[in-house]
């Protein structure tokens, strides 16, 4: 054949049957295909980037939610955020996560993952450093049989008679599509940052809500997304720990007061709407502390290094830098333990699915993140294969159409469509400090271009972009949905025209549909709550 033939061939479509497919490879997608590959089932996993590099995870040190089984620590534990996320968890999910979290952190260290130990030489499970913790997850995937898609977005999942019987996408590096008929998907892609170039979070864009909704699922907490994370200026570091050790200045150089990485951040937040802010780590005060926190977060100081900037001497521009639902709390909404949604044969973890359950209305960075990602995973894994185990005929069935009925390719940017999206949700006028009249107009602008696009499609380079921009855009339509919604401060969302806490609004707000998003209370009573509200 020759090579103007080879160009002219229609390209090749990979097509796989197996148990479980799991869409997305960062932790939470690692640990469901290694629990579901544990039953023996036949498990694919799908990545839109390379399993075990890229997402928020690989490129980041985090925290865990370890916690041994001592019932002061754990008591301790369940209660530190209750107040703080609006009393809206639930310690009936909280003790099984704890349990598993801290059995599958001791089968990583049993794995070889290098912990570091105190000087008494023992071990220090409370953390992991993102590439050692994905490598060793991606190489314990592989040899337990699992095969990895690596650069295999998905874009659409398979139905049939109203339950997900596998899902289709791209091919990236080799051109064309793929299908995977399964007994039942897991959907671990993520949350979504809206492109802000957060560290890792380019490839978040909110995928498994779209594909989710469009299925029928429902979502929980979606309110919970306005998530900033201080950030250099001139980078994407989204490190905010480090930040316990600095100071805020105006251009004046003098102090900001009361402005912090934690408490202060919306002091930070109102004095940006009206001029920059600069920020000096010179709270570490000894060359002892600066060797530490350099040895602790490394790739913070890469950026500074290479501009030949000294952060603990010299002042640096800072701003707040959206990581949305990657590190907000809402997502697809969960029917129980198993992490199931509420689509037969659909399953959620980690970003994909709601984290009120263990976070209520507020979290942040690693800690009950990581935690959520390990146990939601393995619930979701462990469920889904006994789900397709009981359900063989499903993956057998003949190739269905995938959801939805779109429209033919027609001429659309992308890139606006993305632009346009972000102009509504990276705002701090907008998304930080929330009103009626703010949220209202960017949902009407939002809705407006949902209908330009909601059934767009895209040949060739362009079909992902555009899948992407259509899956932000419905991520923002369902923040702002539930936002309004929410009359309220609670947890991280933020009413400056309700600031205050109503016990009234003691409830989840689950959202349904694409079109028309339709908005119900879903109540949530757990302990302690009436005596604390009182």
């Amino acid at each position: 054949m020759s090579q103007q033939d080879t160009h002219s061939a229609p390209l090749a479509a990979t097509e796989i049957t197996c148990d479980v497919l799991v869409i997305g490879g960062g932790p939470a997608g690692c640990w469901a295909a290694l629990e579901a590959a544990g039953t023996q089932a036949k498990v694919v996993l799908v990545d839109k980037g390379y399993c075990g590099s890229s997402g928020a995870t690989a490129s980041a040190g985090t925290q865990i939610w370890y916690v041994p089984p001592d019932p002061a620590e754990r008591e301790t534990a369940m209660a530190s955020r209750e107040a703080m996320g609006g009393y809206l968890s639930d310690r009936a999910w909280m003790v099984p996560v704890l349990d598993k979290t801290f059995e599958s952190v001791n089968r990583l260290a049993d794995w070889g993952y290098p912990f570091p130990r105190n000087e008494d030489g023992e071990q220090q499970r409370i953390s992991v450093q993102g590439p050692e913790y994905m490598r060793l997850l991606r190489r314990r995937v592989k040899n337990s049989g699992v095969t990895i898609l690596d650069h295999h977005p998905a874009t659409h999942l398979l139905t049939d008679d109203g339950a997900v019987v596998g899902a289709s996408g791209l091919r990236r590096q080799a051109g064309g599509q793929w299908t995977v008929r399964a007994g039942a998907v897991v959907l671990a892609a993520g949350g979504c940052a809206f492109m802000s170039k957060a560290l890792g979070c380019d490839v978040l864009t909110g995928d498994g809500y779209l594909m989710g909704a469009e299925a029928g699922a429902e979502l929980s907490g979606m309110e919970f997304s306005s998530a900033y994370a201080i950030s250099p200026a001139f980078a994407s570091i989204t490190k905010t720990a480090l930040y316990r050790f600095a100071q805020f200045y105006r251009r004046d150089e003098s102090v900001i007061e009361g402005a912090g990485s934690a408490r202060g951040r919306s002091i930070i937040a109102r004095m940006l709407l009206c001029e920059p802010v600069y920020a000096r780590l010179d709270l570490a005060e000894t060359e002892e502390v600066r060797a530490i926190l350099r040895r602790a977060q490394p790739n913070f100081f890469v950026p500074f290094d290479r501009r030949g900037i000294d952060p603990f001497t010299e002042f640096f521009e800072v701003k707040l830098r959206l990581e949305g639902t990657v590190r907000g709390t809402g997502g697809l909404r969960l029917t129980g333990l198993d992490c199931a949604t509420t689509v037969t044969g659909l399953y959620a973890a980690g970003d994909n699915a709601t984290r009120e359950p263990i976070c209520g209305g507020f979290t942040g960075g690693g800690s009950h993140n990581a935690a959520w990602a390990i146990a939601s995973g393995a619930f979701a894994g462990a469920s889904a294969a006994a789900f397709a185990r009981d359900n063989t005929s499903a993956a057998n069935k003949p190739p269905v159409a995938p959801l939805p009925v779109v429209d033919q390719p027609r001429t659309l940017d992308p890139q606006a469509i993305i632009k346009a999206v972000q102009d509504e949700v990276f705002p701090l006028d907008i998304n930080y400090f929330r009103t009626h009249a703010g949220l209202s107009a960017s949902l009407k602008r939002l809705d407006d271009l949902w209908e330009g696009i909601a059934t767009a499609t895209a040949d060739g380079a362009t079909a992902l972009q555009l899948r992407q921009a259509q899956a932000m855009v419905a991520t923002a339509r369902f923040m702002y949905r539930a936002a309004l919604a929410r009359t309220e401060t609670r947890g991280m969302h933020r009413r400056d025209d309700f600031p205050r806490q109503d016990p009234a609004q003691h409830h989840r707000l689950v959202l349904r549909g694409l079109e028309a998003i339709v908005v119900r209370q879903e109540p949530v009573r757990p302990a302690g709550y009436a005596e604390a509200a009182e």
